[in-house]
């Protein structure tokens, strides 16, 4: 799903942009400058790496190269712009399903630790990016797409890549001609991970999957001890569904007439990590306790002093526009003096609806709780937000959005209105 801000996944609200024309830092594994001539794009995805790989904590050197090498533009599909593929964001590809954020892709790549010589299991091929990413660094990469056309794109364009090996099938069911596999990485989210999987990773090797509800997911990574899963727990995630035989077995489904906001009053932290459970994409946020929090115990605290920098988390929600006309989005907040971005960035609270096929609605205007600017002390903001028609899948993107200063958010609730 896409994330938040221009930079860092989302949007072209002037509100809630991050400054794509920072200025990023200079790293010695950079591409040489006669490859600046030979790709036009190629200053723009360092940019990106500098500014939202590097900068928010990926450190394995293969996977910054990878990152700065592989061109995303010509993963991303006719209908998006070649531009957007250098904003840290998700895309839609059709069919249902979108291209990750480009940190997702980062940081599920590191996690793996991929070595040189391993062969590598990819489940949800899509666009192919992801796979693309893998072979600069692995030696072989298998990967596996249930949706035909889109399994016939990506086969086209991975042909610039030889030791990438596609293939049309359920993914549930793993590729067990060519297991067993060092890794695993699935891009795609079942409820819990497909025993053909764990049957084709070899001992020792690792998984990392998105588990969970649809649209309250955490990355988990497993280790593999004898017929075991030795498992630990990441960041949580939202993801599109894996679907096929992971979908017919799935026990929790959303309910698209009733969207509300999971764990608003931050008083879930599953992990002890100052994370609240259930928001997802979290940047530079801090779960506090105590001291006069609206509603409960805890409260979230943003803090920014880089202008343009983002810092925020973001929460999706199942919205029927065919049975859901609007919804009443209600919090509370406190700022310290709180500063617009360099490019007018601000703090608020965005809504911004989807289609059947996760694309943007254009013709909707993101919708705002903010600009919130100054200090001031913890005050209640309420408004109703009209649902679009075509609207199946909302996304709340709540902090600073590249603004500088302090921003405390409490009690966060959504009271969808019927048709």
């Amino acid at each position: 799903m896409p994330g938040l801000s221009q930079r860092s996944q989302l949007l072209s609200c002037s509100l809630f942009v991050l400054a794509a024309t920072a200025v990023g830092f200079a790293f010695s594994d950079r591409p040489s400058t006669a490859a600046d001539t030979r790709d036009p794009f190629t200053a723009l995805r360092n940019e990106l790496v500098d500014q939202d790989i590097v900068r928010e904590g990926i450190k394995n050197p293969a996977v910054i190269r990878a990152m700065r090498t592989i061109p995303r533009h010509k993963f991303i599909g006719p209908k998006n712009k070649p531009r957007e593929a250098y904003d840290d964001k998700a895309l839609p590809i059709g069919h249902g399903q979108t291209i990750s954020p480009p940190y997702i892709v980062a940081y599920m790549t590191e996690a793996l630790d991929p070595q040189p010589e391993d062969r590598v299991l990819e489940i949800g091929t899509g666009s192919g990016y992801q796979a693309a990413i893998l072979s600069a660094i692995v030696r072989e990469v298998y990967t596996i797409e249930i949706v035909e056309p889109l399994a016939t794109s990506a086969a086209k364009v991975l042909k610039d890549y030889p030791n990438v090996f596609p293939k049309l099938g359920d993914g549930y069911k793993g590729w067990p001609d060519k297991a067993p596999f060092d890794k695993i990485i699935v891009t795609c989210s079942p409820e819990s991970v497909p025993q053909p999987l764990i049957d084709q990773l070899k001992e020792g090797g690792k998984m990392i999957i998105p588990l969970g509800e649809r649209y309250e997911q955490v990355f988990y990574l497993f280790e593999k001890s004898g017929t075991e899963l030795v498992k630990k727990r990441l960041l949580p995630a939202v993801f599109v569904p894996m679907t096929g035989e992971a979908e017919k077995n799935r026990v929790v489904l959303p309910d698209p007439k009733n969207p509300n906001v999971h764990n608003g009053s931050f008083e879930k932290d599953n992990d002890g990590d100052g994370h609240p459970t259930g928001w997802h994409y979290q940047r530079q946020l801090k779960l506090e306790c105590g001291g006069g929090a609206p509603d409960g115990d805890k409260f979230v605290k943003f803090a920014n002093t880089e202008p343009g920098r983002s810092s925020h988390m973001l929460q999706a929600f199942p919205c029927d526009g065919r049975a859901v006309s609007a919804i009443k989005v209600s919090l509370s907040v406190k700022a310290d003096q709180i500063g617009r971005g360099p490019n007018g960035e601000s703090a608020c609270l965005l809504v911004r609806f989807y289609d059947s096929e996760r694309g943007t609605i254009k013709e909707d205007v993101a919708q705002a709780l903010g600009p919130w600017q100054g200090s001031f002390g913890w005050r209640p903001v309420s408004k109703t937000i009209t649902v679009p028609t075509k609207a199946r899948e909302g996304i709340i993107f709540l902090g600073l959005g590249g603004a500088v200063g302090e921003l405390c958010v409490d009690d966060v609730r959504m009271t969808p209105v019927p048709k």
